[in-house]
C-alpha cells in the first residue's frame, strides 16, 4: 500500500508517504510558506523512495478544521492529483490527526480520553473529543466550534489529556472540564505523517471518496464568518 498524505491546516506544512507500513515525512514550520513548500516536498519524497505518482494507491489530506487558507491549499493539490491520476482520496480530520499524535506519545496507563482544541480565532475553539481505542482515536460526539467557556467532555471517559493550541485558553474553560483533564500539551499540531497512518487504516476499510468529494471541513459557516484583518 502506498499513500501520499498532505497537511497544511495549521502553521505546519508537511507531506508524507505511507509505504507498506512505513511512513516517511517532510515537515517544516512555515505559517506563510505552504504554497511554496508543498509540491517540492511531494516531489522530494517520491524521488527518495524511487516512486512515480502513478505508483500510488491513494491520496490523503487533513481536511480541517483549521486555517481556512491552509486547508484550501491541501484540498486543491489533492483534488488536482486525484483527478489527474484517477486515485481515491482519504479525507482525515485535523482534530483526529492530533488526537492520534497524542496517543502515540502516551505511556501505558495514561489518559483514555484525548480532548483536542485548536485556536479558531474570534474567541472560539475548534473542539473534538476522542477515546484511545487500541492505539487509534475513536471520536466521541461531534466536532464543533464554540467559545472556551462552552466546551464539554463527552461521557464514558473519566481521565483526559488535553492537546492543541486551544488549551492556551484553558483558564476560560469550565471548572468541571479542567478537573477531569490531567496532562496538557499545547504544542501538538497536525502532521502529514499522522494523516498517513490514519489514512492507511481508513483505506483498508474502504473509507475513500472520489476527487470531487474531497472537500474541506471548516465547521464554522464560512458564509457568515467575518475575517479579521491579518488572520485566516
Amino acid at each position: 500500500m502506498k499513500i501520499l498524505a498532505l497537511d497544511t491546516s495549521s502553521e505546519g506544512c508537511s507531506a508524507a508517504l505511507f509505504v507498506d507500513g512505513d511512513v516517511i515525512e517532510e515537515f517544516e514550520h512555515a505559517p506563510r510558506g505552504h504554497t511554496r513548500l508543498l509540491m517540492p516536498m511531494v516531489r522530494e519524497l517520491l524521488a527518495e523512495q524511487g516512486l512515480k505518482p502513478q505508483d500510488l494507491d491513494a491520496l490523503a489530506f487533513a481536511r480541517g478544521p483549521g486555517s481556512f487558507t491552509g486547508v484550501r491549499i491541501a484540498t486543491g493539490v489533492i483534488q488536482g492529483l486525484a483527478w489527474g491520476l484517477d486515485l481515491p482520496v482519504v479525507p482525515v480530520s485535523s482534530l483526529e490527526t492530533v488526537a492520534f499524535g497524542a496517543i502515540e506519545r502516551l505511556q501505558p496507563g495514561d489518559s483514555e480520553g484525548i480532548a483536542v482544541a485548536f485556536d479558531a480565532r474570534m474567541s472560539e475553539l475548534y473542539w473534538g473529543c476522542f477515546r484511545n481505542r487500541s492505539g487509534l482515536p475513536e471520536r466521541l460526539g461531534e466536532e464543533q466550534v464554540c467559545p472556551p467557556s462552552r466546551v464539554v467532555l463527552e461521557p464514558g471517559v473519566t481521565c483526559w489529556s488535553g492537546v492543541g493550541s486551544g488549551w492556551a485558553f484553558r483558564e476560560q474553560m469550565p471548572p468541571e472540564v479542567l478537573a477531569r483533564v490531567g496532562a496538557i500539551d499545547e504544542s501538538l499540531i497536525p502532521r502529514a505523517g499522522w494523516v498517513a497512518y490514519l489514512a492507511a487504516e481508513k483505506f483498508r476499510k474502504g473509507q475513500t471518496v472520489p476527487a470531487e468529494q474531497a472537500q474541506p471541513v471548516y465547521i464554522r459557516d464560512e458564509v457568515t464568518w467575518k475575517k479579521l484583518p491579518g488572520r485566516d
